[in-house]
């Protein structure tokens, strides 16, 4: 299942640069990533300070 980005994200965008395929982009005060181009590899949840990607 695709990863999912939570409130608790502070918009730094450390996420988007480590997505392998580009799948996060910046939305509406936060990061959102586009399920149908995630692979679920979790770069994303590994560089999040905050913890915010997350399986959904």
């Amino acid at each position: 299942m695709a990863y999912q980005i939570s409130d608790e994200c502070i918009a730094c965008g450390a996420c988007a640069a480590e997505c392998p395929v580009s799948a996060i982009s910046e939305g509406d005060g936060k990061y959102v990533i586009d399920a149908d181009t995630c692979i679920e590899c979790g770069a994303c949840a590994d560089t999040c300070p905050v913890g915010a990607p997350a399986q959904a």
